[in-house]
């Protein structure tokens, strides 16, 4: 198992991609660390999953939610190698200049100022052993979809921030990657889409050439093998898991 005796902290975890990189890498040995605003979904996968892992609920956009949860982290685990800030949320298609500024500081909040927050609580804990960190970005911030901006701009933001995190880390031999999925079969698919239809579906499958949506086993499947000594070589990458969508 890849993951053997690693610890990992997965934000948003609950669900969605977050869920599927929790049960791949439980089943490639981590004890994990379910982080989640939904305390009752964290909980839940946190004990389907088993191997030590645990749970804690968590505002990933607040700095004293993700200073008490790295503390609790430190305090069970001992050591912290693996961080994924997965954690995204986004507006409904809608022209740029309609996204209401709530909306968007939300937006910002949740996909890029968690990354800072994550960063300042547990870099300091992990540049002492190294270890690896993963950013869930997406297709949005390489490809750009209209009528979903601000998604799209935190997204670019999230791949700017891995590669100067892992330029700065580097020397620490903590890697820090992203990976960049297309829309997939989450929570999250109906706000992409604006509604949920099969007339939708097929506009949005037209764009994958694979022909398919992603899965969270699929995020799972990539997010392992980018935090695991197999890509012990590779950092700064912004990992397209996507169908061939950017080509």
């Amino acid at each position: 198992m890849r993951l053997t005796g690693k610890t990992a902290i997965v934000t948003g975890g609950a669900s969605g991609f977050g869920a599927g990189i929790v049960r791949k890498f439980a089943a490639e040995g981590a004890r994990v660390l379910v982080v989640d605003i939904n305390a009752d979904g964290a909980a839940a996968m946190a004990e389907e999953v088993g191997n030590g892992a645990l749970s804690i609920a968590c505002n990933v956009a607040d700095g004293a939610s993700v200073a008490a949860m790295a503390a609790y982290a430190i305090k069970e685990f001992g050591q912290v190698d693996i961080l994924v800030n997965n954690a995204g949320i986004t507006h409904l298609p809608k022209p740029m200049e309609e996204v209401t500024e709530e909306e968007f500081d939300r937006v910002f909040a949740v996909n890029c100022k968690s990354v800072y927050l994550t960063a300042r609580e547990l870099v300091p804990h992990m540049k002492a052993n190294g270890g690896a960190i993963l950013n869930v970005a997406s297709t949005a911030g390489l490809s750009p979809r209209p009528r979903l901006n601000w998604y799209n701009a935190s997204k670019g933001w999230m791949i700017t921030a891995t590669k100067t995190m892992a330029v700065e880390l580097a020397p620490l031999r903590l890697r820090v990657n992203a990976i960049c999925p297309v829309a997939g079969e989450t929570p999250l698919l109906a706000s992409f889409m604006g509604e949920d239809t099969p007339e939708m579906r097929t506009k949005f499958l037209s764009t994958i050439p694979l022909g398919r949506f992603s899965t969270p086993e699929d995020m799972g499947n990539a997010a392992c093998f980018l935090c695991s000594d197999e890509a012990s070589m590779i950092t700064g990458v912004a990992m397209e898991v996507d169908g061939g969508r950017c080509i």
